[in-house]
């Protein structure tokens, strides 16, 4: 690990204003990801900026929906209230992903900066990374990528994003607040992660010093009648081949008033599957038309010999996950 320095700050200007003085900074919550990543050689910061005594750890119900301070622990998230009756969804993702030790260090902010977990990057021995060394080459593209993308990869990188819950607040449309240099903004959650075109190293749309304050998720009649499915190698400890996030709206009839859908596993970020949601909403929700409709979504996949088995499992899993979610529609 290389020498630096660290600073602790108690005000959102102060933190924005030490990553000034120093850019090649990173902000430091729960770290669960970043020391990781500091211990392989993998990142290299001059200058670890210690955030966690700001204010942005609180849940609150607003007019338009529920605020999440950036700073709240995965573990306070999942159990909350708020989140628990309201965003069923978002707890069931949380507490699918890693272990209950690390839910209890990582932040909702934090969550949203993991970086892509694809052994290449995590290995400095491989020269071979665009993510970690622009214009070297993807080792990943003739190595090992069972686990890779098939929608939204390029030549340049075809690793996946590793989070759960992002997959939850894609589909919950959720916006991320941020502050710094330039003031505050507002990112809606599908403007927030990139893929990966021909700059892999740039995982998100943050600008250079930017700290994110708050997830503000929306109301929705929907989000009460969802479920997130992992599929994974094993029941606990491992990111998702594939998994699905779905939330469902239906007239009395059966007909689908609102669909959202987002899959995890199978791209650079969380993919929201808008195409298969026009197919679906307005017509009655029966398990060949889903199928239908993922494999539409699914049509431009691009897969390895290795990756394959992910467009049908893909598609499987979406269909589970819909079909789960509008029995809890139907049981209101």
């Amino acid at each position: 690990m290389n020498p630096f320095a660290y600073v602790r700050v108690t005000a959102v200007d102060e933190a924005i204003k030490a990553y000034a003085n120093t850019p090649n900074s990173r902000f430091i919550g729960g770290g669960t990801n970043l020391l990781d990543l500091m211990k392989m050689g993998v990142e290299t910061p001059s200058q670890l900026i210690d955030i966690t005594r700001l204010p942005l750890t609180e849940i609150t119900a607003t007019a338009n929906g529920v605020r999440i301070g950036a700073l709240v622990s995965n573990t306070d998230a999942a159990n909350h209230q708020l989140i628990r009756t309201r965003y069923p969804l978002l707890s069931q993702a949380i507490l699918s992903g890693a272990s209950q030790q690390l839910r209890n260090m990582a932040t909702m902010g934090g969550n949203l900066l993991q970086r892509t977990r694809c052994s290449y990057f995590y290995d400095p021995t491989y020269a071979e990374c665009n993510k970690r060394n622009p214009g070297s080459g993807c080792a990943a593209r003739l190595g090992i990528n069972r686990t890779h993308a098939i929608l939204g990869a390029s030549q340049h990188c075809i690793a996946t994003h590793p989070s759960d819950m992002c997959v939850a607040l894609a589909a919950l449309e959720t916006s991320v607040q941020v502050s710094g240099p330039r003031g505050n903004r507002t990112l809606p959650f599908h403007d927030f992660h990139r893929l990966p075109g021909a700059t892999p190293e740039i995982d998100n749309n943050l600008h250079p010093g930017e700290l994110i304050i708050a997830l503000d998720l929306p109301a929705s009649t929907a989000a009460k009648n969802s479920h997130y499915l992992k599929v994974r190698d094993r029941n606990s400890y491992a990111f998702a081949l594939v998994s699905a996030a779905a939330l469902v709206d239906l007239e009395s009839d059966g007909t689908v008033r609102l669909v959202k859908l987002a899959w995890g596993g199978i791209a650079h970020k969380p993919w929201r599957a808008n195409l298969a949601e026009t197919l679906l909403t307005g017509h009655q929700l029966e398990r060949s038309r889903i199928e239908r409709a993922a494999e539409q979504e699914l049509k431009n996949a691009h897969v390895t010999v290795q990756n394959a088995f992910k467009i049908k499992l893909a598609q499987r899993t979406m269909v589970r996950a819909l079909m789960t979610a509008a029995r809890k529609d139907t049981l209101g």
